[in-house]
């Protein structure tokens, strides 16, 4: 694919239509520039959305998102919708990590009143929240434990002491998806989650201390408690080696489950099964869990950042609390209900690197987002700023109710780590006045700044296309990785 293959829509939004491959069931919608789509077209995204466009049961278009790139069979940030309950899921148009996600803490700790202490509470911070590929979480528990994590979610989390419920009502489905089967999850898979719950990983994930830098939309910016100048904390992770155990499972088992269906399609990567079909269900079950492990994996961490910021800051300061402003995945299957054509219809919706925006008034958001759309974070790459932005009804008719999810890679992790030294990196985030702990110096090298693209650009097009409203910058202060 090359950008003359597009129809120009407007700056910000393009089209690859049907009659470009004759498989195709539905367009490519794509919300980029075209500065963005000469970096786009230097990887296989492009080719991978045409062949995402071929999946059976899609309605609407494939939508692509300017932080697109490469991923497994399907790019990173895009969204499909089949219809519910005929048409396919497919497991790699969700992704690997099921429920990668960002929560979003905030404090009215002025910047200036706590400078002195950051690096004792990067420290801290780093210490309180296990990172690190395989690394065990801060707590371990039982196999029949586990069942309830993965059927609960944040709600068991909440009877064990390690939420609130103005946590729950600021998280995504409340922390907690229905129709969840532990019976579903692999032996496998549940081994490797059991001891990593409580843990960050290694990866792009990170847990970072972040200045409200700028203020946007401040009637926004006040309802979530988001004030110029104060500490934040982004806490960016997802359902660790049993999600990806979780993946892999039913990638393998889909292998038959296209021919036994009969779908042709033109990328085994994207093998798929109807949604009512047996093979369909069980998947949709175990990835529920995985999902809900995720969700309790970020809440035990959000406890152990206040656990941090207690440490650090209780006995210097009355405002050291950390209220939730939002916990949202970018890596999910959801049944929703969204209008096609003019018609309300229920659907599937496959968000493989994008991030669920939904506009002012829709259901299941708490009672004091409803007027102003769902928070939506978006963190940038290490070293940058990062966004908090609020979903609009626009989205709801143009991309399915989504929005952007990050800045987007432009070089692959081994690309990277050839390029840049970890150690010059962490020396050049340290004279910028970033606190950095990592236990991994390629591990860092992997998510230089330079191997994004530029998330304030990324941000720009998904507001002016509509798509999403800026409501405050953040900028890092501190950064924890594995």
């Amino acid at each position: 694919m090359n950008i003359e293959n597009l129809i120009q829509i407007s700056e910000t939004e393009w089209e690859i239509p049907t009659y470009t491959r004759s498989d195709m069931r539905v367009p490519v919608r794509l919300f980029a520039t075209r500065e963005l789509l000469e970096q786009i077209i230097n990887d296989k995204s492009l080719d991978q959305a045409v062949n995402a466009a071929t999946l059976p049961g899609l309605v609407g278009s494939v939508i692509v998102m300017p932080d697109m790139h490469q991923g497994y069979g399907f790019p990173i940030g895009g969204v499909a919708a089949t219809e519910y309950p005929h048409g396919v899921i497919s497991p790699g148009a969700i992704g690997y990590d099921i429920n990668c996600g960002v929560r979003l803490l905030a404090s009215s700790i002025e910047f200036d009143s706590a400078r002195a202490e950051l690096d004792t509470l990067a420290t801290v911070l780093n210490k309180y929240c296990p990172s690190g590929v395989g690394k065990e979480g801060v707590i371990k528990v039982s196999l029949k434990e586990l069942d309830h994590v993965l059927r609960d979610g944040s709600r068991w989390a909440l009877k064990n002491g390690y939420a609130s419920e103005a946590d729950l009502a600021r998280t995504e489905e409340s922390g907690s998806l229905e129709g969840a089967d532990p019976d579903m999850v692999s032996e496998r898979a549940k081994a490797r989650g059991r001891e990593q719950i409580g843990s960050l990983g290694a990866g792009n994930h990170f847990i970072e201390v972040d200045v409200v830098d700028e203020i946007f939309d401040e009637e926004a910016a006040n309802v979530m408690g988001l004030y110029k100048g104060c500490l934040t904390v982004q806490i960016h992770c997802g359902s660790r080696g049993l999600g990806h155990q979780v993946c892999t499972d039913y990638v393998h088992e889909f292998q038959s489950a296209v021919r036994k269906y009969g779908i042709d399609l033109p990328d085994r990567e994207l093998v798929c099964a109807p949604m009512d079909s047996p093979e369909g269900i069980a998947y949709m079950g175990a990835m529920r869990a995985a999902a809900n492990f995720a969700f309790a994996n970020r809440q035990l961490l959000a406890y152990s950042a206040r656990r941090a910021f207690e440490d650090v800051f209780a006995n210097k300061m009355r405002n050291w609390h950390l209220h939730q402003v939002y916990d949202i995945a970018h890596n999910m299957g959801k049944i929703e209900t969204h209008e096609v054509n003019g018609k309300q219809i229920k659907v599937c919706v496959h968000r493989k690197g994008a991030t669920r925006a939904f506009g002012p008034g829709s259901p299941g958001l708490p009672p004091e987002y409803k007027k102003i759309g769902q928070p939506v974070i978006i963190p940038g790459s290490m070293g940058t700023a990062s966004w908090v932005l609020v979903g609009t009804e626009a989205s709801m008719t143009r991309s399915f109710g989504s929005s952007c999810h990050g800045a987007g890679r432009v070089m692959s992790r081994s690309k990277a780590k050839k390029e840049f030294r970890g150690d010059a990196l962490r020396q050049e985030l340290e004279a910028r006045g970033i606190k950095v702990r990592a236990g991994s110096l390629p591990g860092l090298a992997e998510e230089a700044p330079s191997a994004y693209k530029d998330v304030d650009r990324v941000v720009e097009i998904v507001s002016a296309a509509g798509i999403a409203k800026k409501v405050a910058r953040l900028k890092p202060v501190a950064v924890i990785k594995g």
